[in-house]
């Protein structure tokens, strides 16, 4: 019998990330770059490190790779390009340049590699990227992603330090990602959901990112591993504000509570309360599958934007992205986010 990619991983997609809370504590342990052109490295938790050129622009860095959520190799391939892609995206700049990081197992046919690497090409020369070598390495697990270079002018660049008080909060993808691969791992899951949440994993945030060009943007992040709260986290706390989201607002993906309540939670989530919940003030009315979602890690999540007011009414307006919350000024308490 031959085997399936997902048949080798213990913990897929995003969902694959060391734990934020120890993954906090070594790099807190670090020293800090002290280079007057770098603008942005992992100090504030941004998506990608930018640095000056000194011609206006900024050279945005980013690197991702993570085991496999799909058997289908293609498909697996488009899903984690997609996610790589999505830091630049974030940081309001243009992927440019790939390279493609590979962790195969021998007892895999190498015709899936070859698909693994065809479906990532697709999405790097649907974003009008391109790929340029990479490396591969023999390995129990297998894993991909890629290493992206993008551009973006100084003053068009998108941090996740930005926001203001007074601004409202878009999201331009679903959230549950995580639970609804937890079920399909365990062969539980309804191919009616899982085929619509394959189609946001493979949608880049490209389209996302154009949409919102011609408006005001304060503050941005996009929605992976660490969930939405935990993102959203990161965001009020190098902003230096509080952040209250309206989870009645907030898009979830269909299934995905179902899943939540009978007990398909990935082990990311756990991590992911664990870290933050101290921080984070929840409804007491709040379903307790709605709870297990907001935690949820998510694989090529969408864009959390911090608009204006005005401009972000005008934005979910014309492109249908909800509105789920909004910026104000910080409490004197550890609270960063709070759930209505």
């Amino acid at each position: 019998m031959n085997k399936t990619l997902t048949s080798l991983v213990k913990s897929s997609g995003c969902a694959a990330k060391l734990p934020a809370k120890e993954l906090e504590a070594v790099l807190a342990s670090l020293p800090k770059a002290d280079d007057p052109l770098l603008v942005g490295g992992y100090e504030s938790n941004d998506d990608a490190l930018a640095y000056r050129l000194g011609d206006g622009r900024l050279l945005l860095q980013t690197v991702d790779f993570f085991p496999p959520m799909f058997d289908d190799p293609y498909v697996f391939g488009q899903v984690a390009a997609a996610n790589a892609l999505s830091d630049v995206y974030a940081m309001g700049g243009k992927p440019a340049i790939c390279m493609n990081i590979v962790c195969f197992p021998s007892c895999l046919p190498i015709g899936d590699l070859q698909k693994i690497l065809q479906g990532g090409q697709s999405k790097v020369a649907e974003c009008g990227a391109v790929i340029a070598g990479g490396h591969t390495i023999s390995d129990p697990t297998p894993k991909y992603g890629l290493s992206v270079t993008g551009f973006v002018d100084e003053d068009k660049l998108w941090k996740n330090d930005s926001a203001q008080a007074g601004d409202l909060l878009v999201l331009t993808k679903s959230i549950g990602v995580g639970i609804l691969m937890t079920a399909l791992k365990a062969k539980a899951a309804d191919e009616k959901y899982t085929n619509v949440a394959l189609k946001q994993m493979t949608t880049l945030n490209k389209y996302a990112q154009e949409a919102v060009l011609p408006y005001e943007v304060h503050s941005a992040t996009d929605i992976t591993g660490f969930s939405l709260l935990g993102h959203s986290s990161e965001m009020a706390l190098a902003s230096g504000v509080q952040i209250i989201l309206d989870a009645e607002a907030i898009p979830v993906l269909d299934g995905t509570a179902e899943y939540a309540i009978q007990g398909y939670n990935p082990g990311g989530l756990y991590h992911n309360r664990d870290y933050i919940h101290e921080r984070v003030t929840l409804a007491s009315e709040l379903a307790q599958q709605m709870d297990d979602i907001l935690y949820c890690p998510e694989t090529s999540g969408g864009l959390l934007l911090s608009m204006e007011a005005t401009a972000a009414k005008a934005f979910s307006k014309a492109s249908g992205y909800p509105i789920i919350g909004r910026v104000e000024a910080p409490i004197e308490d550890r609270t960063l986010i709070t759930v209505n």
